[in-house]
């Protein structure tokens, strides 16, 4: 793993945009005195030491980190016999109203299936109806009263509160547009929920990321004339002739009265993440990625404070600085390829190509350092580049002013063996403001070049200040094929829920599972949340 030696480290935390006082008096690791030079062997003497990369079918924590199963797929949410559904991704954690820090609502979307564990759809049989409808019940989002006794005992699901609800593939959702989307302002369901974010007024932003894997895709001539493209990975369209462009938005769900609408007015694509900022004038900013190799970075503006139905669009050029608006009446490039707004936002990515922006390599997550205010974006990789690793893109806006349409853009730090991580996806800042990041390995390349090294995906820890500021640690490994997505904080910061997404995903039948987690040798796998806590987060959070 990467040593900055002190001579550089002043460089880098200035880089950071951290003071000299802060880096005294706030970090998370002051108290760390060695330093970790490969990413297998180092001992650290403070709050933990990390581990070293492992293919053990088994979440696997650093000493003095212990983890508790939260809940898992098909578990009961509420007295109506709604189930939590299938490949929990994004996690928002939303404290109670009433202060108390020993409970809270947690937010989990839903990015997909697999047939074989949700619905007995084995690859090469027969297809149902039936089959489908189960797997568009376990895809969306599902919201639950989330308590514990004090910060000595796990936390719990309290099935029985009135606001626990699910999202599906099934709900009827509104379509926010100025005019109507495929025929209708109404979407049948929610689906491909990968991350997302929380309004600054306390609802949540949930994001449609892979929907063409469920309904196909239209394809546009030079006239733009389309026709639907109904193959897809789940084949959902055999059996329901649902417009593709009702889906690929980001979605806005109210906890409190359970409503929620699909907001056109970000774009439709990929959508990895929703990352929200205040502005000075009260208007809400939200940072958009586009997770697909070559894709872009967003950023929209809202038009009035506490609304995102309306506002402006941005694609960002990172080669130039510049925030691009995707506004139709400013663009003379879009009044010649498209019709109108809606067209532009419908077919997001042709116009912001079509404009500048940058491709870049699979953005996914956008966090805001909370001490800083700088922009990370997570770049997982880009194999047509022959980026394997992918990197951390540091943004800083002018003046540090969200409204401002003007950056800078550098590398943060970049994937590989020398610094002990590849392919980052997730990231969350704690209360110290040091960034927690996950790793998207697929399952079909762990365990071969150029991943061998680092076995399963994990969960690691980058101190933002201190002696040890930049360095990567290694906290967890997840189970067998699986993912470690969405990490979120509780309250007083001593909890870390994490979702342990599609263990066995490579499993070739019920009978040859790659992966049992969490049950054991006699189960199958199941996707789950899980809490993860002990004296080594505290210390963390109180050094």
């Amino acid at each position: 793993m990467n040593h900055l030696p002190m001579a550089t480290r002043r460089e880098f935390l200035h880089f950071m945009g951290r003071s000299a006082a802060v880096v005294s008096s706030a970090s998370a690791l002051s108290t760390l005195t060695g330093c970790l030079t490969t990413p297998t062997s180092s001992k650290v003497n403070g709050p933990f030491s990390p581990i070293s990369p492992t293919d053990k079918d088994d979440l696997v924590l650093a000493d003095g980190f212990t983890y508790n199963l939260l809940i898992e797929y098909g578990q009961k949410i509420n007295t109506s016999g709604d189930a939590f559904g299938y490949d929990n991704d994004y996690l928002a954690f939303l404290p109670s109203a009433s202060g108390n820090p020993n409970e809270g609502y947690l937010w989990s979307n839903h990015e997909s299936v697999d047939p074989m564990f949700v619905s007995g759809f084995v690859k090469g049989g027969p297809r149902t109806k039936q089959q489908v409808e189960k797997e568009q019940q376990a895809v969306g989002g599902s919201i639950f009263r989330v308590w514990r006794k004090d910060s000595e005992h796990p936390w719990t699901v309290d099935d029985g509160d009135a606001l626990n609800r699910r999202l599906s593939g099934q709900t009827p959702i509104d379509i926010v547009s100025e005019r109507i989307i495929g025929g209708s302002k109404t979407a049948i369901g929610t689906l491909a929920n990968c991350a997302g974010g929380v309004t600054p007024w306390g609802t949540v932003l949930t994001c449609e990321e892979n929907y063409h894997d469920f309904y196909g895709e239209y394809t546009y001539d030079e006239k733009g004339n389309k026709t639907h493209n109904k193959d897809s990975r789940l084949g959902w369209s055999e059996f329901f002739d649902h417009s593709p462009e009702h889906y690929g938005w980001v979605v806005e769900f109210n906890p409190k009265t359970g409503k929620a609408k699909k907001l056109t007015s970000m774009g439709r694509y990929a959508h990895e993440c929703a990352t929200t900022q205040l502005a000075k004038d009260g208007r809400c900013v939200v940072y958009l990625a586009d997770d697909s190799m070559d894709q872009c970075l967003y950023k929209f503006i809202s038009e009035k404070p506490d609304n995102l139905e309306k506002g402006e669009l941005f694609v960002a050029n990172t080669d130039l600085g510049k925030w691009i608006s995707l506004d139709y009446k400013k663009q003379s490039l879009l009044q010649e390829k498209f019709k109108d707004q809606t067209e532009v936002l419908v077919r997001c990515r042709e116009a912001a190509h079509l404009l500048g922006g940058t491709p870049l390599d699979r953005p996914e997550d956008v966090e805001i350092d909370p001490i800083s205010g700088h922009i990370f974006v997570a770049q997982t990789n880009n194999k047509s580049r022959s980026n394997y690793h992918g990197s951390i893109l540091k943004i800083v806006e002018s003046n540090n002013d969200p409204l401002s349409l003007t950056f800078k853009a550098e590398t943060f730090l970049a994937g590989g063996e020398k610094n002990g991580f590849s392919c980052p996806d997730n990231m969350a800042f704690d209360q110290k403001g040091n960034l927690w990041m996950t790793s998207d390995i697929s399952e079909k390349a762990m365990g071969k070049s150029p991943y061998a090294a680092f076995k399963n995906n994990g969960l690691f820890y980058i101190p933002m200040s201190g002696p040890h500021a930049g360095n990567v640690f290694q906290l967890a490994s997840a189970p067998t094929d699986a993912e470690l997505t969405g990490p979120t904080f509780s309250s007083d910061g001593e909890t870390l829920f994490l979702s342990v997404q599609h263990p066995g995903k490579s499993s070739v039948s019920l009978e040859k599972l790659s992966s049992h987690w969490p049950h054991g040798k006699s189960s199958l796998p199941r996707p789950a949340v899980v809490t993860i806590s002990g004296p080594a987060m505290k210390a963390l959070m109180t050094s």
